[in-house]
């Protein structure tokens, strides 16, 4: 087999695993299900990933890049420009995929709730998610003037979080509007509007 060949097996394998971790949970899926669902061996699935846990590693690290991904790509398009705006749009992404029909919750919760005590690997997967988006948060609220960014980012990480559990045990898009309305009492107001 040739590289393009292994490499087309390797995403076939993660595209699989993406879909089947994210629908049913880490542990109710096995590798025998997802050989079935991606179409490749058995043997060939372990010389793409060496074990589960390196499989994980790698749904994370890709799920990472899509979360990352879509979100920037909202708030670019979907924000006016103002730095305030911006930060507000990160709660409007949430509310747009919480509204997905296949939304079923964070995949980094989830992820860490079933293996993070047993997976070293998965488990930094997740805190460089966390770690991520804290960052491209920071960067946002620092823009806004906040007298104290990081307390803000702290602040706004807690409503992030906590909408996306709460979406995910409601079933409802609402979540992300209460906090995305307690992210505007807590930023600052535009300059000139004070």
């Amino acid at each position: 087999m040739d590289d393009a060949d292994n490499e087309a097996a390797r995403q076939r394998v993660l595209e699989a695993a993406d879909r089947l971790f994210y629908a049913h949970g880490i542990r109710a899926v096995g590798m025998d299900r997802i050989r079935d669902a991606s179409g490749v061996s058995l043997k060939r699935l372990y010389r793409c990933f060496a074990s589960k846990d390196e499989l994980v590693e790698a749904y994370l690290r890709r799920r990472d890049r899509w979360v990352r991904g879509e979100l920037a790509d909202f708030v670019a398009k979907e924000a006016t420009g103002l730095p305030r705006e911006r930060v507000l749009a990160v709660f409007d992404w949430l509310e747009w995929w919480f509204g997905e029909p296949d939304f079923r919750g964070c995949p980094f919760t989830n992820a860490f709730n079933e293996v993070g005590a047993d997976s070293a690997r998965a488990a930094a997967a997740v805190r460089d998610h966390q770690l991520a988006v804290s960052a491209y948060l920071r960067g946002l609220i620092a823009a806004t003037g906040a007298a104290d960014p990081d307390a803000v980012t702290n602040r706004c990480l807690v409503l992030y979080a906590g909408s996306l559990m709460f979406a995910t045990i409601s079933g409802t898009t609402s979540p992300a509007k209460y906090a995305r309305e307690t992210a505007a009492a807590i930023l600052p107001p535009e300059s000139g509007s004070r």
